[in-house]
């Protein structure tokens, strides 16, 4: 289911400011003060492309150099790349917002480039928006693990067990990519954790002049948000977290991966209503005449692609079963993805048909992609060893939740992982100011109801959340729920939140 230079002043922007270069007439702004000794100023220029993207006009980008360690300031450094897209509207600048991407591996530079536009209109140009590419993630410092092609699909990384049920393969190939990332993954590797980018988050924030920032993190990003606030409660003007799981320190990532198997559960209703709808028989994409009749449809063909994987029109990638259920996973998260899901069910149920994966499920990742993927949930916490019985808690999955068939039970290379140290994730605590909405699904494929639930009692009265009664992974300015969006822009725009936990409906 895991970023801050600019003085704290009102600036007048010239034409050439687009290009980085600034002449600016400036107005103390009340919400935006210097924070006192910064670091060095960045280097605003031009962003480069987005692939798929139209970057908005005005965004910037520029390098942050951090420490590799940040109890070792004079030691090696790595450098963050950041990106802001000013505010169209000066006199109404409230601030600063940083936007936090999700993952554990997302770009901050491509995630403002794709709602960059669209979150300066729903705030009324309030901020100035301003993201980063966490370590190990595009422009970033890298680093890789040397991880064999064959390891590197998504399908593998996530650790499906085999047809029928071992996990054998799993676990070898799970204790392979540990070693390989112990061995080749170095210092830089290792520094793949929430805790860093939180620390790198506030020497952006410095580095901006901000004393205080707003935060809008989703998915995981909402997780590194809550922990910014968690650790520097001061620095913190107003906290959306957007699509949360389950805080327990004991647990994160581990438990994250594990509530992906309900998660899906809750959600496949709301895609076989959607498949089973006569509107799809034009469509050429009803799956069956009741909703009822999806899920045992979805199941059966998946346990004849186990048997016999079917040749795609992606040479040497047949599809099968797992394959099938990992598009499933992908497509829950929004239902702008069922069209695609159905026609490859329909693909492959079609004796003559060639089915058409998709580019995540057809190709392997990067080395660096990969790397960060594995590094990224497993430096946070300690998972349970090999021995903790993973085979048995993959066949109860199973049998619970067919969907999934094991995977987020499944064994994965954190379960012979090399730390440094012992890691100790934050524990998320009531303790600081009344400051932060939550924004949830009630059917979230990856970060279910029921985790969002824990953090928000874990926040206790600093929390507000809205309950939006529908499905989907990224409600704010994500899933199209007007009543959810309007309330979070009014709290980021005037402080407002509900008085109480509130519903949006659909």
């Amino acid at each position: 289911m895991k970023n801050w230079t600019r003085k704290a002043l009102l600036l007048t922007v010239s034409a050439a400011a687009a290009a980085g270069t600034l002449t600016a007439t400036v107005t103390p702004v009340a919400h935006s003060r210097p924070a006192g000794p910064a670091t060095p100023r960045l280097s605003w220029g031009p962003c480069a492309p987005v692939p798929g993207t139209t970057v908005p006009a005005g965004q910037q980008c520029a390098t942050l150099r951090v420490p590799l360690d940040h109890r070792a300031p004079g030691g090696p450094t790595v450098d963050v790349a950041v990106t802001r897209l000013p505010t169209d509207r000066p006199d109404a600048r409230r601030g600063t917002l940083f936007v936090i991407p999700g993952g554990p591996g997302s770009s901050g530079v491509q995630r403002l480039a794709q709602k960059g536009e669209a979150l300066r209109a729903a705030t009324a140009g309030a901020y100035d928006l301003v993201s980063l590419d966490p370590r190990g993630v595009g422009s970033s410092t890298r680093a890789n693990c040397r991880i064999p092609e064959a390891d590197r699909h998504l399908m593998t990384l996530r650790s499906w067990p085999a047809p029928d049920g071992s996990i054998a393969a799993s676990t070898e190939r799970s204790r392979r990519t540990a070693e390989l990332c112990a061995r080749n993954g170095g210092p830089v590797l290792r520094s793949f954790t929430t805790g860093n980018e939180v620390r790198d988050l506030d020497r952006l924030r410095g580095a901006l002049g901000e004393r205080k920032v707003s935060i809008w993190g989703s998915s995981y990003g909402s997780y590194v948000g809550a922990v910014y606030a968690q650790e520097h409660p001061g620095r913190v003007d107003r906290l959306v977290l957007d699509s949360t799981g389950d805080p327990d320190p004991g647990r994160v990532a581990y438990g994250w991966l594990a509530n992906m198997a309900p998660g899906a559960a809750e959600r496949f209703p709301d895609f076989a209503a959607w498949a089973a709808d006569p509107a799809r028989e034009a469509e050429g994409l009803r799956l069956a005449r009741r909703s009822g009749d999806v899920q045992p449809l979805f199941l059966t063909l998946a346990r004849e692609l186990d048997r016999n994987p079917k040749v795609s029109d992606v040479p040497g990638t047949p599809l099968t079963g797992n394959m099938l259920r990992q598009a499933l996973q992908n497509a829950l998260y929004s239902d702008a993805a069922f069209a695609p899901l159905a026609r490859l069910v329909k693909a492959a149920q079609d004796p003559q048909g060639r089915p058409s994966p998709t580019p995540d499920l057809a190709r392997p990742m990067p080395d660096e992609d990969a790397s960060l993927m594995v590094a990224a949930i497993c430096n946070d916490v300690r998972w349970p060893g090999p021995a903790s019985g993973y085979a048995r808690r993959v066949a109860a999955d199973r049998v619970r939740y067919p969907l999934t068939a094991g995977m987020p039970a499944n064994i994965t290379p954190c379960a012979f992982w090399k730390y440094d140290e012992e890691p100790r994730p934050t524990r998320i605590t009531d303790e600081g100011p009344s400051n932060v909405l939550m924004i949830q699904s009630l059917r979230d494929p990856a970060t279910p109801y029921a985790g969002a639930l824990k953090m928000r009692s874990a926040l206790g009265a600093r929390a507000r959340m809205v309950t939006v009664e529908r499905g989907g992974h990224g409600m704010y300015l994500g899933n199209g729920n007007a009543c959810g969006d309007r309330v979070v822009s009014d709290f980021l725009v005037t402080g407002k939140r509900p008085g109480r936990d509130t519903h949006c409906p659909n």
